[in-house]
């Protein structure tokens, strides 16, 4: 199938699941996981509708960007940034949606204090508990929250997770649910410098128990592009 035929299916799919539980599908957004996949293809991607575009790696972005490959939708990057990389991505995307520590958090603000702007981010929340995985402990986000209001040039939309890869259909629904009433919690909490309206979860394998338990966004790659080659992957 092409790029636009499986776009088509997906937002079929989304739409399905939201109206199942009483959402508007309206309220979900389509982001196109662009990893490995050229300027062509995620012309093609944006020309079939996703909502924005997320790239994982820093060099695949700065190459894109240099070909206008993103335009007519918002990019975000969702991969593992490092603190030494920051400068490329601060300004040059709509929504970091990886956050992940303290350390790129300030790396963050400091970057987007020099350019006189407010960078957009999101919290990635370590909801299973992996310890090959990146992000914030559930429990540590009350104080990360109360820091933020010293970060003025950083603005946090929502929360992002990636939780372990589910073996059968439902295993997810418990973390799915969980990301749920913490973005609930904090938005009763109001905090400075947030606003929780994005909430990012769900991939090609589980989007739809996402949409379920609450996603405002999911991140998409191999079904709307097709499985990825990695032996053409860039080796350093």
């Amino acid at each position: 199938m092409s790029i636009a035929e499986n776009v088509a299916r997906i937002r079929e799919e989304m739409d399905r699941a939201a109206r199942a539980c009483g959402r508007d599908p309206e309220q979900i957004q389509l982001c196109a996981a662009t990893k490995m996949n050229d300027a062509d293809a995620v012309r093609q991607a944006i020309a079939a509708g996703v909502s924005c575009c997320g790239e994982n790696k820093v060099q695949e972005l700065t190459a894109k960007l240099q070909e206008n490959a993103y335009a007519g939708a918002p990019v975000h990057f969702i991969g593992h940034l490092q603190t030494n990389k920051v400068r490329q991505v601060v300004g040059n995307v709509d929504l970091i949606q990886s956050v992940d520590r303290m350390k790129l958090l300030s790396a963050i603000q400091a970057e987007a204090a020099k350019q006189g702007i407010v960078q957009d981010i999101l919290l990635e929340v370590n909801i299973g508990g992996e310890e090959s995985k990146g992000g914030f402990a559930p429990e540590e986000l009350p104080q990360v929250l109360e820091e933020i209001r010293a970060y003025p040039n950083i603005f946090v939309r929502g929360l992002m997770c990636i939780p372990p890869v589910c073996q059968k259909p439902g295993d997810n629904d418990k973390f799915f649910q969980k990301m749920c009433r913490i973005a609930v919690d904090i938005t009763a909490k109001k905090y400075d410098n947030v606003c929780v309206n994005i909430l990012s979860m769900g991939m090609s394998d589980d989007y739809e128990a996402a949409i379920k338990n609450g996603s405002t966004m999911i991140r998409v790659g191999t079904a709307i592009f097709g499985i990825r080659d990695y032996t053409k992957a860039h080796q350093p």
